[in-house]
């Protein structure tokens, strides 16, 4: 009895793509865990950086990200809540980076994280199909960013997780300790 190779073509198209699919898996779970543990002497560099751009003290904040389904929400906090210098230069400090992403103006980013940091060039491109709305937290600030473009939204994610990654310790992700 003589069996057909045709009927193992579909189980191996099968295997094939479950091999493409765990490899996918693999690289997704590298990437983030590159991206997430930045090394040390790139996040005293961005702090030095964000020092010029970013008035108020990264040591006495927090950065929050949280990617939503469409889009995400940024929020700076000053640790303590009676900190209210820190409130004020945060909020001011949000308030014009909101009006400053509006026009597609990302240059503070860029001058603290590079020109190539994920997500920016698409932000810069896209900037229309994003609303960005600024609003005061009790102790700090936030910025949502809203879109109906998946390209958008998989930008913005890029554009978080490397904050993430380069703030270190004076960031985090929302929901995850």
């Amino acid at each position: 009895m003589q069996v057909s190779s045709v009927g193992r073509r579909p189980q191996a198209a099968l295997l094939l793509a479950a091999v493409i699919a765990a490899l996918g898996l693999l690289a997704l779970a590298a990437w983030a865990l590159f991206v997430r543990q930045a090394p040390a002497s790139r996040q005293a560099e961005v702090a030095a950086r964000g020092a010029e751009v970013m008035p108020f003290d990264l040591e006495r904040t927090t950065h929050i990200f949280d990617d939503l389904p469409d889009g995400g929400l940024q929020q700076v906090v000053a640790d303590d809540q009676t900190d209210t210098a820190q409130i004020v230069l945060i909020r001011a400090h949000l308030q014009e980076e909101a009006a400053k992403f509006q026009r597609g103006d990302f240059g503070d980013p860029a001058s603290i994280h590079g020109d190539a940091m994920p997500g920016l060039a698409e932000l810069r491109q896209g900037y229309a199909r994003i609303e960005v709305a600024y609003s005061e937290l009790s102790d700090g600030a936030q910025i949502r960013y809203t879109t109906s473009d998946p390209a958008m939204v998989a930008a913005l994610h890029a554009w978080f997780a490397a904050q993430l990654s380069d703030h270190g310790g004076h960031a985090v992700d929302h929901g995850k300790p």
